[in-house]
């Protein structure tokens, strides 16, 4: 199970290693979070009312302060999830998402989480964070640095509520969270 666990971290290190090599650089954080932020979506299935159409793309979102850069754009640059295209949105308020189907959560919007949540109740949309005590806290996601390691959490009964299937791939290497009095 430990050897599962760190599969999909040094997955996702690989493959970003791998896309930074080209530039001559080491892979940073927010670069392995981009890749698994676009991995996530190769192991969550949405419920088909997320999708109206056959090429609707796969959006990503990034909520609040973009610790990203450009990472995140250059990761899904040219990916396809089956015949959807990626496309990645930034904003300032949960009251400016649309369609949204992966939603990062900045440390800046990271101390509200369940106003931010709220705000999303019954919508089919990955909540991803790497925000204190996230998952804790109604969360879907949660990214923890552990030395120099990313591991994930994840709220089960979070993605539940959204009616999102997360594959037993994901659930092996993540660190099922539930909330506290559940």
């Amino acid at each position: 199970m430990a050897l599962l666990r760190r599969l999909l971290p040094l997955l996702a290190l690989l493959v970003a290693g791998q896309r930074v090599a080209a530039q001559g650089v080491r892979a940073s954080e927010y670069q392995v979070k981009a890749v698994f932020l676009f991995n996530f979506a190769q192991f969550v299935d949405w419920p088909a009312e997320a999708f109206p159409a056959s090429d609707t793309p796969l959006v990503i979102c990034v909520l609040g302060n973009d610790p990203f850069g450009g990472a995140l754009d250059q990761t899904v640059r040219d990916e396809r999830r089956g015949g959807r295209p990626f496309l990645v949105r930034r904003h300032r308020s949960v009251d400016e998402i649309k369609t949204c189907h992966i939603l990062f959560i900045s440390r800046s919007e990271g101390d509200r989480p369940q106003a931010i949540l709220a705000g999303l109740k019954q919508r089919p949309i990955l909540t991803v964070s790497d925000a204190d005590r996230f998952a804790e806290r109604g969360g879907m996601i949660r990214f923890v640095t552990d030395r120099n390691r990313i591991r994930i959490q994840l709220n089960l009964a979070a993605t539940e509520a959204a009616h999102l299937t997360i594959s037993s791939k994901l659930l092996r290497v993540a660190e099922i969270i539930t909330r506290p009095g559940s």
